[in-house]
């Protein structure tokens, strides 16, 4: 698979993968699937071992992003952000090719096609390597949907936020209640926390950073979805 070291935040369905070198991590977004998912696979440049962010689909392509070679990563870990099956239907496949330990919220847990390895909390860590990712529970999109933060001490932060939030708005709600609880969350726990130039990826499409997306705060919550 090509993969564009020009790191943009976009990528494309059946296109190369883009990835982002970090001092400590790399991490490289890919689409995979009918829904356009993007995969994110982090890897510790000091360790080379992996994490995968959402096994949305296509294994092999998931499998040609972490590569074939003798010096490719491990993939220790596959971390799934939610209970939506375009968020692990690779789940089985690439867990079991790489014998990967599987990380999911325990509120979202029971619906996953194997059972995780490792239920995580707000506020647990999850290391790759030798870099840690804090959880962030945002509750509302799903009630599990959980979003993993790398503060980059020599740079700003990256902020992984499945079906959580988008450039544009915050994830799909079912019900009124639903959509308060994840504004609320978003609000307090993302966009109270963190600063502007934090860049985040989501589930779906292009990434973006709070500061852009900050000032529509007011407006999200006025429109209801």
């Amino acid at each position: 698979m090509d993969v564009l070291e020009d790191y943009t935040g976009h990528v494309s369905p059946g296109g190369p993968a883009a990835r982002r070198t970090l001092d400590a991590l790399t991490i490289t977004k890919v689409s995979v699937g009918p829904m356009d998912n993007n995969a994110y696979l982090l890897v510790c440049r000091a360790t080379n071992e992996g994490l995968l962010i959402d096994a949305a689909a296509d294994p092999e392509r998931l499998s040609d992003v972490v590569g074939h070679e003798v010096d490719r990563p491990r993939l220790k870990t596959v971390v799934t952000t939610h209970r939506h099956q375009d968020h692990w239907g690779a789940l089985g496949a690439v867990a079991g090719a790489n014998g990967s330990n599987t990380i999911a919220h325990a509120a979202d847990a029971d619906v996953l096609p194997i059972p995780p390895d490792v239920l995580v909390g707000h506020g647990d860590v999850v290391n790759v390597g030798e870099v840690p990712l804090t959880v962030i529970h945002l509750r509302g999109h799903t009630p599990g949907s959980i979003a993993l933060l790398y503060r980059d001490p020599t740079g700003h932060a990256h902020l992984f936020t499945g079906d959580s939030l988008f450039p544009g708005g915050p994830g799909r709600t079912t019900s009124p209640e639903d959509f308060k609880s994840l504004m609320d969350d978003l609000e307090t726990r993302v966009f109270g926390e963190l600063p502007d130039d934090t860049w985040f990826y989501p589930g779906h499409g292009d990434d973006s950073t709070l500061g852009a997306e900050r000032p529509k705060l007011g407006e999200w919550r006025l429109r209801g979805w």
